[in-house]
């Protein structure tokens, strides 16, 4: 299985960050099953980069064509130094217009009122629900990216258990019951929704799991 997930690592970043910027489904606090089953969507149109129905090596091939026929702007089938420094200049440009584009929401949400300005009293809004969501994650700040947290950590837990026959492809049907089983092992109580409080109380699990495997070691 360590081939299938070095075979998916490039896809799983790419995915991840592409997952936080669209939508982020229960930025409310909670995750409904209907959320969680639409981002398994999005993952799996994502990483299936040939819609061949299988994740394997030639997706990695796939999407490492794409990004050289993107680089290799005149299509002479080599790729100078200078496609070489445009395509990186074109991923900076396209990196910061998502952040422009994020700073731009984040203002449209302090200015409550649309008047092309934050006042006190929609700043002093804004802590109290910064507040209150301290609150219902346990006091801290919900951990994003990193090993084993975030939309990464979620993959990457989801390459490991999709790979059912152990034959280093991933088929749809394997994706879509690692993901249920994923959704089932964080949602504690049953009720079909992730809460913040139980996203965390599920890293603090695995984080346990992995400090127990380094002991046995």
């Amino acid at each position: 299985m360590k081939k299938t997930i070095f075979v998916l690592g490039a896809a799983t970043l790419a995915l991840a960050g592409a997952a936080n910027a669209q939508g982020r489904p229960g930025a409310d606090g909670v995750i409904t099953k209907a959320e969680h089953e639409a981002m398994g969507t999005k993952m799996w149109q994502r990483l299936d980069v040939n819609n061949d129905g299988v994740l394997d090596q030639a997706d990695r091939e796939a999407r490492q064509a794409e990004r050289f026929a993107k680089a290799d702007a005149n299509g002479d089938g080599e790729v100078t130094q200078a496609e070489m420094q445009a395509a990186r200049d074109a991923r900076r440009a396209e990196m910061q217009k998502r952040r422009a584009e994020r700073r731009e929401q984040r203002f449209a949400r302090l200015d409550t009122d649309n008047s092309g300005g934050v006042s006190q009293e929609e700043m002093a809004s804004a802590r109290e629900k910064a507040g209150e969501m301290r609150g219902k994650r346990g006091g801290g700040k919900m951990r994003r990216g990193g090993r084993g947290g975030g939309m990464a950590g979620h993959v990457r837990m989801m390459m490991r258990q999709a790979d059912a026959d152990g034959d280093k492809r991933i088929t749809r049907a394997e994706f879509q019951a690692a993901h249920a089983k994923h959704f089932a092992m964080l949602d504690a109580d049953g009720d079909g929704q992730v809460t913040a409080a139980e996203r965390k109380a599920a890293q603090e699990k695995m984080r346990a799991a992995r400090g127990e495997r380094r002991q046995r070691r």
